[in-house]
């Protein structure tokens, strides 16, 4: 069933389909990251441990994909954030993502104080921050990061949610641990453990505790279930903090293989197993990805770093029962992973090198970045992406194939970029083509499109050609363009629609 989270957006509440695409990956160095800690009474916490807790307001300004020339609509919203270390604010990526400005309050003050970005990982929906001016906070206290807490055992939420002013309070208990869809980059799964404390927006980014340590950062609801919250557990933080020690923040890793669990009989049966035997079928591994060449499809694959994987594709790790890529999860780039597989009835381990793979960006929305496009006699190309795709509503049959084959079918190899055909600004030279807008565009003038800026280029050769045949796939008549027309029905669409630059390819 397809459930419906959503982010504690400091704008408003939204909501959001989740669906998976991938599992991503981590670093081993936590120890014990599932230990249990254990819970006790909630005890009122001294007054001075809200100050840590600081007030985000975030002024903010969204690309607009519909019409990419333009700046872009300004809205702001507030956000939590609390203090980890000296002149570090950790809250989450979504509070603070499009940022134009950045005010931090402290509770019981009235002094607002500028910050900036330090740090962002859109991949788990974490940021760190830092104000211009740290001496009004020097003797506050720093949060202490715990472990993952146990069931049904009670943890409190503090935070800055809708329907006041100052500092919240509520208090929950852990209902469930699992691996989950985070709502912000909505394709990236990691840990998430669910809670019954009312978490509303402007609870993003806000301590979830327990025995006076952190045991995670308050980030999504879910909309069809009452008291029904999300908080990123220490392993994902943990994660984050020790990723940004060099400096910069790398992203996750992950296998690049799609899993099926084996329970059926009859799979069991055809690759030699019993309803007891341990291991999932590796369904397909992803062209270049980190298994390329590594794994097979059809392997079972029954163990990671020894760690036994059961028909569902668990492990079991300090007590609990995770799924498999929670051991990916805790890895970096680099690192490398032992898979014990079943190959043609022959048990074998293999070695997996981890590494980042950039063309799964396509189905992650983007944040932070002006959007990609070019214009040319009216037309306006943009590259797909899960941006484009949700602000033009997409519905062309051909485009829908290449944006969910783009990964397994390794269309990226000779596409960096899906070019579509966006709009059509009206002009005499470009009539009756409204039927090539949501296209995506094959070939210009025979040759292969490759890319944006490849469409850039040649859409603006050096030596005008008489006419600009441009294709669109699936579509037998292509768009003619007169190539001595062509730059003043450019320059008579941009003046008519206000586009003061006529292309952004970086």
């Amino acid at each position: 069933m397809i459930r419906t989270l959503i982010r504690l957006l400091p704008i408003q509440t939204v909501s959001i389909l989740l669906f998976s695409l991938q599992i991503t990956g981590a670093q081993q160095t936590i120890k014990n990251p599932l230990a249990p800690i254990e819970p006790s009474s909630i005890a009122s916490l001294p007054q001075e441990t809200y100050r840590s807790v600081v007030r985000i307001e975030v002024a903010t300004q969204v690309p607009n994909y519909l019409e990419p020339w333009k700046a872009g609509r300004f809205s702001g919203g507030i956000g939590t954030g609390f203090l980890i270390g000296p002149n570090l604010f950790l809250t989450n990526a979504h509070v603070v993502s499009n940022a134009r400005r950045l005010l931090i309050t402290m509770h019981g003050s009235a002094r607002k104080h500028p910050a900036k970005i330090l740090h962002i990982a859109h991949d788990c929906d974490l940021a760190l921050l830092e104000v211009d001016d740290f001496t009004p906070f020097i003797g506050l206290r720093h949060f202490e990061i715990g472990g993952v807490p146990k069931l049904e055992s009670q943890v409190r939420v503090i935070g800055y949610p809708v329907g006041g002013n100052r500092i919240s309070v509520t208090r929950g208990v852990v209902s469930r641990i699992d691996f989950n869809t985070y709502s912000h980059s909505r394709s990236d799964q990691h840990l998430v453990v669910q809670i019954d404390a009312a978490i509303n927006p402007g609870n993003s980014g806000g301590p979830v505790l327990q025995n006076g340590k952190v045991v995670g950062v308050a980030f999504q609801g879910l909309r069809t279930a009452d008291n029904t919250g999300y908080m990123i557990p220490t392993p994902v933080v943990r994660r984050f903090l020790t990723d940004i020690k060099d400096g910069r923040y790398d992203k996750y890793v992950d296998l690049g293989i799609s899993d099926f669990p084996m329970f059926n009989p009859a799979m069991q049966k055809k690759f030699g197993l019993t309803p007891t035997s341990p291991g999932v079928l590796v369904a397909a591994v992803t062209p270049d990805g980190p298994c390329d060449g590594v794994l097979q499809k059809d392997d079972i694959l029954t163990a990671i770093n020894n760690n036994a994987v059961d028909a569902a594709g668990n492990i079991l790790i300090d007590g609990e029962k995770v799924n498999m890529n929670e051991i990916v999860e805790r890895k970096f780039s680099g690192d490398q992973v032992t898979l014990s597989v079943i190959r043609d009835g022959e048990t074998m381990d293999v070695i997996c090198t981890l590494k980042p793979f950039p063309p799964s960006q396509m189905y992650a929305v983007q944040y932070d970045v002006k959007p990609r496009y070019t214009t040319f006699a009216g037309l306006v190309f943009q590259p797909l992406d899960r941006n484009l795709y949700s602000a033009h509503n997409l519905t062309n049959t051909r485009v829908r194939r290449l944006f969910s084959h783009y990964l397994d079918e390794a269309i990226f190899k000779e596409r960096e970029d899906i070019v579509i055909l966006t709009r059509i600004l009206s002009d005499p030279i470009n009539t009756h083509l409204n039927g090539h807008i949501g296209t995506a565009i094959e070939s210009i003038n025979g040759t292969a499109v490759s890319s944006l800026r490849h469409a850039h280029k040649l859409l603006h050769p050096e030596q005008l050609p008489e006419f600009f045949v441009i294709r669109c796939e699936g579509i037998e008549r292509p768009i003619i363009i007169p190539g001595d027309k062509a730059a003043s029905a450019s320059k008579r669409t941009q003046n008519s629609y206000g586009i003061t630059s006529p292309a952004n390819l970086d």
